[in-house]
């Protein structure tokens, strides 16, 4: 299994009781990467938002600052936001990094959490899943053809266009994110790709039916087991002890999700529902490295096994000190625990 750890650059600091420029949080940020690299984590996602308190509006930058300072961890995005983005224009930036960083770079694709991106750049949000799942059918067929012959409804077609640079790797590593949906997790199966579910609350093991049905759904399709690759991408914090943990985590998850909540009609986040998250069958990663551990192992097995986990702390406003000290544990202590 692959561990590693997923940022949306989120520029949260007022729990370390004064605020810092964007400068400072971008290089905190590229000293967190180079840490994971050097703490033997397999993978660092950033996101993609388009919205204020976040940096990663351009990840692929960002990435590439991170290719020249790093020597064998992964680079991916997580996720990029494909129905607003033109497909070749992703492909040529993802290229890129590929070749900066020696063949390093992986894509996550997916519509995002958010919907700032559609209006930003001209999009209707009532084209939702259909831009989507053309402009993914555009990069498909970028990466298997260096000459593409395509058309569709919400861009100009291609005519036996050449698309550069080619990336170093053969065929590049695109995964699909997904949150709940069946038809996303079916489209995964049916494509072939690597899955990467988005799992920030409830019980994990729920999703073990939709995991199913990608599985169902790539076997019917002629793809083989090793191909259906499935990730887990998990809000946690791992610190020395519980206690430790959940003082550092929580406030600031509490904070956010409260936040969030206001958009889209959640109830306020309490204690309660936080720890009974912690519990045994709850979506959280928070704790000591043994109890973690444990967590990961048991949401593995429910799920029929994963191939790859990464940590999403950003949404708890941690200052660089405790995250450093959190991919630490989760590189040196963690991560042999579970392989």
């Amino acid at each position: 299994m692959e561990i590693g750890i997923d940022s949306f650059a989120a520029r949260f600091s007022e729990n370390a009781g004064t605020a810092i420029s964007d400068k400072d949080a971008m290089v905190q940020l590229l000293e967190r990467i180079e840490h994971a690299d050097h703490s033997n984590l397999d993978i660092f996602g950033i996101g993609e938002h388009h919205r204020k308190g976040f940096l990663d509006s351009a990840p692929t930058l960002i990435l590439a600052a991170a290719a020249a300072r790093t020597k064998r961890i992964k680079l991916t995005s997580a996720v990029t936001v494909l129905s607003a983005i033109d497909p070749v224009r992703a492909f040529q930036n993802f290229a890129t990094l590929d070749l900066i960083s020696n063949g390093r770079a992986e894509m996550v694709v997916g519509r995002g959490s958010f919907t700032d991106a559609f209006p930003l750049f001209g999009y209707s949000l009532q084209d939702y899943d259909e831009l989507f799942t053309e402009k993914l059918d555009l990069l498909l067929k970028i990466r298997e053809n260096e000459f593409v012959t395509w058309s569709g409804k919400f861009r100009p077609a291609l005519k036996n266009q050449p698309v550069y640079p080619r990336p170093l790797q053969d065929p590049f590593p695109v995964w699909l994110g997904v949150g709940g949906t069946p038809q996303s997790f079916v489209r995964a199966g049916m494509l072939g790709l690597p899955l990467m579910v988005a799992i920030i609350g409830g019980e994990t093991h729920r999703f073990r039916p939709l995991i199913d049905l990608y599985r169902e759904a790539g076997l019917k399709a002629g793809h083989s087991p090793e191909k259906l690759k499935v990730g887990l991408h998990s809000l946690g914090y791992v610190a020395n002890t519980t206690e430790e943990a959940i003082d550092g985590f929580y406030p600031g998850y509490a904070a956010s999700m409260t936040n969030i909540g206001k958009e889209r009609g959640w109830p306020p986040m309490t204690k309660q529902r936080f720890l009974d998250q912690m519990g045994p069958k709850g979506a959280l990663l928070v704790g000591s490295v043994e109890e973690v551990a444990e967590k990961v192992l048991r949401h593995a097995d429910a799920l029929g096994g994963i191939s790859r986990l990464t940590f999403q702390m950003d949404s708890a406003a941690l200052t660089h000190e405790k995250l450093m000290e959190s991919i630490g544990l989760i590189g040196t202590r963690l991560k042999p625990l579970i392989l």
